[in-house]
């Protein structure tokens, strides 16, 4: 319906024709509705997206408590060492043996050369190989954590001294128990989380290549 003297259609809310005031205002009334509108939407689409990337790295990132293969040859690294007057020591493992780590330091924080290997067991223990060329006590204490020595032992015809802090539980940390032996100018440090069976099956290897 419109109004006769003007043309304008007539509003049922009022009862006549808008005002131009009131016809902009309504406009903007109607353009702040769209945009809030427009705003919220916006917002529901971004939230989408960020929960799809959060999903992703969840799918695809690595859990910490899953393994890594970090299969590392220690006999090729021992290979290429550059090492003078010594023999790096590379046990003979079964092959459900696995290795992580190997390094060789010319030059500890003690000035003693360092050949480590880190050994994983087939159960998923930890064995760690250290073997200190000319190496001293304050060596082996660092690598004991400064702990005694609880006892001695006999593996395949070479003598350990024990160092087994299983009691501690997890206050022992990665070193729960360790093996120590010395030959000529070898000191080698054997210590883990492993159980006997496979300290004996490292340090029967170690002891083989000691002796020759």
């Amino acid at each position: 319906m419109s109004d006769p003297e003007t043309g304008r259609p007539i509003v049922a809310e009022l009862g006549r024709p808008e005002t131009p005031e009131e016809t902009w205002a309504r406009k903007d009334t109607a353009r702040r509705a769209r945009r809030e509108h427009q705003t919220a939407f916006n917002l529901v689409l971004a939230l989408i997206a960020s929960l799809g990337i959060v999903l992703f790295l969840v799918a695809v990132v690595v859990r910490p408590d899953q393994s890594i293969d970090r299969a590392v040859d220690y006999r090729q690294v021992a290979e290429q060492a550059d090492v003078s007057g010594a023999t790096l020591l590379v046990p003979s493992l079964p092959s459900a043996y696995t290795s992580n780590h190997a390094e060789y330091q010319s030059g500890s924080s003690r000035g003693v050369a360092v050949w480590t290997i880190g050994l994983l067991t087939p159960d998923d223990q930890y064995i760690g190989m250290h073997q200190g060329i000319d190496a001293n006590a304050t060596w082996v204490a660092d690598q004991l954590e400064q702990k005694p020595a609880t006892g001695s032992r006999t593996i395949d015809g070479t003598k350990w001294t024990v160092y087994d802090r299983r009691d501690e539980g997890k206050d022992a940390g990665n070193n729960t128990y360790a093996l120590v032996t010395t030959s000529g100018r070898d000191t080698v440090v054997l210590a883990g989380t492993a159980d006997d069976r496979s300290f004996r099956t490292v340090a029967t290897a170690v002891g083989k290549q000691l002796s020759e």
